[in-house]
């Protein structure tokens, strides 16, 4: 199975321990020493080689998709067959897209690299992290008394990238993390390393529209200020009152249209450098620590 997938969740009840000194790697996996090239073994047979076992996450064919949605088993994603136009086709679509899961229509190629099972045209994966309404999360925070921190991603398609600024969000004290349902990398094992397990503490809501998702948050009194390097005004000169949502866009074209035009303030990381911009997970860990730093300056603490 290649890691563009996400590995199921752990059923132990318990949660994998991490540090920096073990680059996000749970402690309870063993490290191997370095090996060079290997030579096969005892006249080993290399010209056919097994793939790896398929993961525990994995959901195969439509009797168990299906039985996996009457559950309630959080979903990653669903891939379906592209010429699939049935019927229970329809039906699985639309119920999909009530619960907010990405869908995907691919080749019957694809599915046949993920598994040599029949497949019947479907694949499903499950989720590691439980999804969290937003309305809900928002709710929560003010009967807390809290003044909420949402941190949006609009397009952030590298799982490392996502990681890293969910570890930046929960450290900083983040309310919660909002992505999209399509087009931001997926929260799987990899991301959920890079996130050093932040991301099973951090909660985050999964929206099918994002603006929509932002809508809600500024009818709900939080303001929406976008970070952008085409910004007139540097985040150390700006009010950065809460509520508020951090909004970030991806490197290769930044926040969208549709998302900038929501946000109330863009701001900007002044840079003195010749290197054109800051990744943007470091850019996220940058402007929260701002926040961070403005909360303690008006007295709220972090």
């Amino acid at each position: 199975m290649s890691n563009d997938f996400p590995t199921g969740p752990d059923n132990s009840g318990r949660k994998p321990s991490f540090s920096a000194a073990d680059g996000g790697r749970p402690h309870d996996q063993q490290r191997g020493g370095f090996r060079g090239p290997s030579k096969p073994r005892n006249h080993e047979n290399t010209s056919f080689r097994k793939r790896a076992p398929e993961s525990a996450s994995l959901i195969i064919g439509w009797h168990p998709v299906l039985e996996a949605l009457d559950a309630g088993k959080e979903l990653q994603r669903v891939l379906i067959q592209r010429d699939e136009k049935s019927e229970r086709t329809g039906a699985l679509l639309q119920q999909l897209r009530d619960l907010d899961i990405p869908v995907q229509r691919v080749p019957r190629e694809k599915l046949d690299r993920i598994t040599q099972k029949n497949h019947q045209g479907l694949v499903a994966f499950l989720s590691p992290i439980i999804f969290q309404p937003l309305e809900e999360l928002i709710a929560r925070a003010y009967e807390a008394g809290e003044a909420p921190l949402f941190v949006a991603v609009d397009g952030v398609t590298d799982v490392r990238n996502l990681g890293a600024i969910a570890r930046s969000a929960e450290c900083f004290g983040a309310t919660a993390l909002i992505i999209p349902a399509a087009g931001v990398a997926p929260i799987q094992e990899d991301a959920i390393k890079s996130s050093s397990g932040a991301l099973l503490r951090l909660p985050v809501a999964r929206a099918a529209h994002l603006p929509s998702a932002l809508q809600t948050l500024m009818d709900n009194g939080i303001r929406l200020v976008a970070l952008s390097e085409k910004a007139a005004e540097p985040i150390h000169e700006a009010k950065l009152n809460l509520p508020m949502c951090l909004v970030l866009g991806d490197e290769e074209s930044g926040i969208s249209s549709d998302v900038l035009r929501k946000c109330e303030m863009q701001v900007q990381l002044p840079m003195v450098g010749k290197t054109g911009s800051l990744n943007v997970s470091v850019a996220a860990g940058i402007a929260l620590s701002h926040i961070a730093l403005w909360k303690i300056r008006e007295g709220d603490g972090i």
